[in-house]
């Protein structure tokens, strides 16, 4: 395919020129420090509040919101290093970032929310770091990307709403400050959106209870439990833009593309680290048959050639995609889902050949390879998945071609 078939300008596929604000020595520094913990978090399921203590204090939770708002007014390619880098570290604490930096990317260019909650939440992530989470998935709807109304209801009462449902997979949840619940109206032709429920001193006074549900093979530490709301209180000024259910279903590109490559980031980075770790145990490991390091075997080396150019592929990847919506030219959101697609089972590849290559050691609990490749699997449930972004690519591709 030549360069000017690409759905991003072709100047952006070079890595020169891609020079985040964000500081790599640091972010390389917490990925090393949040590290030493991930198997403990993991073998628990246990959320990492010292991690997010540590974004909180270097300013992190802030790096995309406006400069206006006390932030640092990062772009996606800052929030890719960001979460890329983390990823490599402990890639539950990247998950809750990649939310909180989408919601953070749209405050002002995304849903019309009320002005002064926009910038109430921003500030929030500025002075306090307060980390904010939409709370969509359902136990019988699953993903709205799949279509249907939530179960969750906000019935208008004098001066606001109150909000009834349950919602699930609700990741981060153990440190939200801010709660949005994407909800339904109880009027005869229902209308959508999100209600943001700021959180309290107690849960439980405002009508709000956690189950701790989440015991998922990967992303142990992510807290993404059940969330019950009941009769929750929420004012008009907390209310977002509401629409009719048809009127959420055109995609928005830009953020579409926040969402893929941040998304995509997260596995990206777990499957370097498990190449990281299969480097080092190439070298460390000597039999004593082979008189020498396993990194001197020629099969061995092409295996991980192999893996460096699914590694390859997705840097160029996501730093093309991030450069091209910095700049202006977002790709439609069928090509950027197409990158996600891509990415992600690239991730899993790669792990996946770690695995084949180490044998024991590699599925062995005491070598952090089988905890990378739980955590790579997740990136097939994140909504929308492979066979909707494949049937989607190829109903846009059949609109550009007549029959």
């Amino acid at each position: 395919m030549p360069f000017d078939d690409l759905p991003f300008p072709a100047a952006s596929f070079a890595n020169a020129g891609f020079a985040p604000m964000v500081d790599e020595a640091l972010i390389a520094a917490l990925a090393t420090e949040f590290a030493l913990r991930a198997a403990e978090h993991d073998a628990a399921a246990s959320f990492p509040f010292e991690n997010v203590e540590r974004l909180r204090a270097a300013g992190l939770l802030a790096l995309v919101t406006p400069e206006p708002a006390g932030g640092t007014g990062g772009g996606l390619r800052d929030a890719l290093a960001v979460v890329g880098g983390v990823a490599r570290g402990e890639p539950s604490t990247a998950l809750v970032l990649v939310l909180h930096y989408v919601i953070h990317s749209q405050l002002w260019r995304g849903p019309a929310w009320p002005e002064a909650l926009r910038e109430r939440i921003a500030r929030s992530a500025a002075t306090d770091g307060a980390l904010i989470n939409v709370l969509r998935v359902e136990p019988d709807m699953g993903t709205p990307h799949r279509g249907g109304l939530p179960a969750t209801v906000a019935r208008k009462v004098p001066g606001g709403w109150r909000i009834s449902g349950t919602k699930i997979y609700s990741t981060g949840i153990p440190a939200l400050s801010w709660l949005g619940v994407w909800a339904r109206t109880d009027d005869d032709e229902p209308r959508v959106g999100t209600w943001v429920v700021p959180r309290g001193a107690g849960l439980a006074e405002q009508g709000i209870a956690v189950r701790e549900t989440w015991n998922h093979i990967g992303m142990r530490a992510s807290g993404s439990h059940e969330v019950t709301f009941t009769d929750v209180f929420v004012p008009d000024d907390h209310a977002g833009e509401l629409r009719p259910p048809a009127g959420w279903t055109a995609p928005d590109a830009v953020a579409t593309a926040w969402m893929s490559t941040l998304f995509s980031g997260v596995y990206d980075g777990i499957a370097r680290s498990a190449r990281d770790w299969l480097v080092g145990f190439l070298h460390a490991r000597k039999p004593t048959g082979l008189g020498a390091a396993l990194a001197t075997v020629p099969r061995l080396q092409e295996a991980l050639g192999g893996i460096e150019a699914l590694l390859l592929t997705n840097r160029v990847l996501l730093r093309s995609l991030a450069t091209a919506v910095d700049g202006g030219v977002t790709p439609s959101a069928s090509d950027s889902l197409l990158v996600k697609y891509t990415v992600t089972n690239n991730a899993i590849e790669a792990v996946a050949r770690a695995l084949e290559v180490t044998g024991n050691p590699g599925l062995s609990r005491d070598n952090p390879l089988e905890r990378h490749h739980r955590d790579v699997l997740c990136a097939r449930v994140h909504a929308p998945q492979n066979d909707m972004i494949l049937t989607g690519a190829g109903r846009a591709a059949l609109a550009r071609q007549p029959g």
